[in-house]
């Protein structure tokens, strides 16, 4: 009887161990392709909230890691990514997070000039209800786009507001709280940069993917 357990137990050790090793080989053969894959869908995120221009793995490198909770909405790290002209700081690109979607966090990026414009933003993660709250995806509705070349100031956050709250964003026939959560994430995003103009010329501090 001993026996036969221990000679189980045998067995079900080998079979864990190449379990174990065949997950491992797996890892390794495909994770220089996820991570192809992560660095080709944030260039595509990064190319729609600046049309027109030429985005590519350089912009990735030229970066800062920015904890500001109160601004970019996460305890955690947010990116920032700079895109230069000429070497001329033209724009940045903002992650932030809307930490108070009606499901839960709302993650942006967000295009801003140095004076404050938002030049575009685009939703890339968020858990909100068909058929209402998606409606702050590109693919579902304009409505994200109602932000570009819209200006951030110090002083003119009334504006920055669905018009149920008195500002100039529409809000959703049912669905008030996500647009009201993205509006004010979007305008955080461009104050933080309108508030921290060394940013143009901290040393990058980003990983960069291979």
């Amino acid at each position: 009887m001993i026996k036969s357990i221990s000679k189980n137990a045998l067995a079900l050790a080998v079979v864990a161990a190449v379990c174990v090793t065949i997950l491992s080989v797996v890892n390794v053969l495909t994770e220089p392709k996820i991570a192809e894959q992560a660095l080709a869908s944030k260039l595509a995120v990064l190319k729609e909230v600046l049309p027109g221009v030429s985005v590519d793995h350089a912009l990735l490198a030229d970066c800062r890691q920015v904890i500001a909770p109160e601004y970019l909405g996460r305890e955690r790290a947010q990116s920032i990514y700079r895109w230069r002209q000429q070497d001329t700081l033209a724009a940045y690109l903002v992650e932030t997070t809307a930490p108070d979607g009606y499901s839960g966090n709302i993650d942006l990026i967000v295009a801003v000039a140095p004076d404050g414009t938002v030049l575009g933003s685009r939703v890339v993660n968020h858990q909100e209800t068909p058929g209402l709250g998606d409606k702050i995806e590109s693919r579902r509705s304009s409505w994200i786009f109602s932000f570009s070349n819209k200006i951030v100031t110090a002083d003119n956050a009334a504006a920055w507001a669905v018009r149920k709250d008195g500002g100039q964003f529409d809000q959703f026939t049912g669905a008030t709280i996500t647009p009201r959560a993205v509006v004010t994430a979007v305008r955080k995003a461009a104050l933080y940069v309108l508030q921290h103009p060394e940013l143009a010329d901290l040393p990058a501090n980003c990983e960069v993917l291979p």
